[in-house]
């Protein structure tokens, strides 16, 4: 496995060495000495598993307390995956990174506590599976608004597709108005 920080180093993007014949493939999702190796020592408690259609934006979530670590991977279709530094004592609170995930590129992205994540997804249908670090815990859910301008996140939204956004997120809260990690 390879370990890549991205523009902000807490956020790993990690590829999976995939063995591929004529058969298949197969590749090793997680591996508890390799991600220690490379500096990711999370303990995982709990695996979702959802499916969107082109144009639902899911995000952007967190949970206040009981924060979320989470490991994200796309196993159909094709996401834009987003997590978005709420920690205010971090060097980087407030800013985003993005990064593709798919099926094909097997990619995966390691989002630890202290982030909000969403996203977007650019495929016909996308199926995401994600291991956390914490129970969900619905009193804790909360949710920064998908586009707020102070953060800025540049979705790379289809043209002539409607964005589906559940009540939740359309009513999400800005940045400055949310509830944040020291």
């Amino acid at each position: 496995m390879d370990f890549s920080p991205t523009k902000i180093p807490d956020v790993v993007i990690i590829k999976p060495k995939v063995f591929e014949d004529p058969r298949g493939f197969f590749m090793e999702t997680y591996r508890e000495d390799r991600f220690i190796a490379g500096g990711i020592t999370p303990k995982f408690v709990q695996e979702n598993h959802s499916t969107s259609q082109r144009g639902v934006l899911r995000g952007l979530h967190y949970q206040i307390r009981q924060a979320q670590g989470k490991l994200m991977r796309a196993i159909v279709g094709e996401i834009f995956d987003v997590a978005v530094d709420i920690r205010r004592s971090s060097p980087t609170f407030g800013r985003w990174v993005g990064v593709t995930l798919s099926a094909e590129n097997k990619l995966q992205l390691w989002i630890p506590p202290g982030f909000a994540h969403g996203f977007y997804v650019l495929s016909e249908r996308a199926e995401v599976t994600y291991k956390v670090t914490d129970y969900y815990a619905s009193e804790w859910d909360r949710s920064i608004l998908w586009n707020d301008p102070q953060i800025g996140v540049e979705w790379p939204l289809l043209e002539g597709v409607e964005t589906s956004l559940s009540n939740k997120d359309i009513n999400a809260k800005p940045l400055t108005e949310a509830e944040l990690f020291e």
